[in-house]
Order: structure tokens, then C-alpha cells, then sequence
């Protein structure tokens, strides 16, 4: 059986790298996006190579979302693999100086954007009893780190969140993964920073962090163990990159 896998923030990134490597094993793809002029320009790449569907989708948008998803072609509609991978942080301001906007933006992509695609889909996952839900979450879902407040919270809430999937869906054949990757070079970054290319420049500077293609590769695996196998969890991180030890003040402001 070809699989259908649908993929969103497909447009660049961990998205576009996974399109590119089930391209490769004939899956059929939905692939949706923000923007839609990179979403083109990545279907007339695959297109030669399998069956493509794209659209434009703000997963934010509750009603977008399950009216899209409704309206998938028959060929394309039993989705077997849903990969959310539509994410994003914004700011490093520690808590107390941060922009609501953004952590409203956060949550609602990484949070709601998240629920409101998985909800579309599972049901008929479950009616099926084949399928399986790859949720692009964070090693912040686990370690803090200064500045990350609502971003790291929003990818525990991911995690547990597929923790608790896997809990509903006992009894099913129906897979639910969290993939953490670490300190990847995407536009993540860039997107952080909105858009000012130094600032996202220095965080990779002098390092060798994980590609795009890594966390496909990861992201491909897991979804062609056996049918029996679920893999809860993958931390991923490059070898540049570990934990340090806890921070200590020695001289601040308490009092």
C-alpha cells in the first residue's frame, strides 16, 4: 500500500525535507503551508516523482483547518501518516519583558494549530485502525533554558500531548510519536528573530548543528518500524550540542 502522508509548515524547513524523503519511497503527499508560493515551487519538484496535493492553510484557523481537511480529494483523503510539523518560536526575552502577541502566536500554532490538525484527522484514523500522528515537538519541551518561557511550554504541551494520544488510542493500530530535536539550522532562527539574519546567524556560529535532513531521516524511520512498534519519543540532538550545568546567581538582586 502507498502511504498518504500529510505534512504541515511543509514550505521550508523540517517540512520540505520530510516531503522530500517520502517523495523518494512513492508516498502520495499533502503538503500545506502558510505560503503558498514556496508550497508550488515544492510540488512542481515532486511532482515528477509521486502524487502531490497542496494548499495554502494558516493552522491557527480552526474552521481552515477542518473545512481543508474535509475537503481533501478522494485520492488523497485516508491519510496514513500526519506529520505537524507546523511550529515556531518568536523572542528570547526573558518573561517578564516578552510580547503577549507573540506568546498568543505561539500558543496558537504550537498548541491549538496542533490540536485542530490532529482532531481532523484521527477519527478517521481510528475508523480505518491504520495510522499514525508524528508531532514535531522540542528538547525546550524537557530542558529550559533563559528566554524560552511560553516556546518550551508549548512543546511540553506537545509532548505530553502525544503521551496522552497514545493512552486514548489503545487498542488501535493508530501510532502517535514525539520527535525533539535540539538546535537545528532551519529558518527557525530567522523566524525567532523576525527576520534579522545576524542575531540568527550567530546561533549557529562556530557549531555544527542538525540539517533539516536529519530530522527527516528521523522522522521517516519511525514511521516504517513494524506495524507493532510505536516509538514514543526521540530526543535528537547534534553533537555540538548538550546540557549544562544548573545556573546559580552569585550577586543579583535577591534580597
Amino acid at each position: 500500500m502507498t502511504k498518504t502522508v500529510l505534512i504541515t509548515g511543509a514550505s521550508s524547513g523540517f517540512g520540505a525535507a520530510c516531503a522530500r524523503a517520502f517523495a523518494k519511497l512513492g508516498c502520495k503527499l499533502v503538503l500545506c503551508a502558510r505560503r503558498g508560493e514556496a508550497l508550488q515551487l515544492l510540488r512542481q519538484e515532486l511532482a515528477p516523482l509521486v502524487a502531490v496535493h497542496v494548499f495554502t492553510l494558516d493552522v491557527r484557523d480552526r474552521e481552515a483547518v477542518a473545512a481543508a481537511f474535509a475537503a481533501l480529494p478522494a485520492e488523497f483523503s485516508e491519510v496514513d501518516l500526519l506529520v505537524n510539523n507546523a511550529g515556531l518560536a518568536l523572542g528570547l526575552e526573558p518573561a517578564h519583558q516578552a510580547s503577549l502577541d507573540d506568546w498568543d502566536t505561539m500558543v496558537d500554532t504550537n498548541v491549538k494549530g496542533l490540536m485542530y490538525c490532529t482532531r481532523a484527522l484521527l477519527p478517521g484514523m481510528v475508523d480505518r485502525n491504520r495510522g499514525h500522528v508524528v508531532n514535531i515537538g522540542s528538547v525546550a519541551g524537557s530542558w529550559p533554558y533563559p528566554g524560552g518561557n511560553v516556546y518550551g511550554a508549548s512543546k511540553a504541551f506537545v509532548q505530553q500531548f502525544s503521551r496522552n494520544l497514545r493512552s486514548d488510542l489503545l487498542g488501535t493500530r493508530v501510532r502517535v510519536t514525539n520527535i525533539a530535536p535540539g538546535m537545528a539550522e532551519t529558518e527557525f532562527s530567522q523566524v525567532r528573530f523576525k527576520g534579522d539574519d545576524d542575531k540568527a546567524q550567530r546561533v549557529y556560529a562556530g557549531t555544527e548543528p542538525l540539517s533539516a535532513e536529519d530530522i527527516a531521516d528521523v522522522v521517516v524511520w519511525v514511521s516504517s518500524v513494524p506495524g507493532r512498534v510505536n516509538i514514543n519519543s526521540i530526543e535528537v540532538m547534534s553533537v555540538s550540542q548538550a546540557w549544562g550545568p544548573l545556573a546559580v546567581n552569585r550577586g543579583g538582586r535577591e534580597g
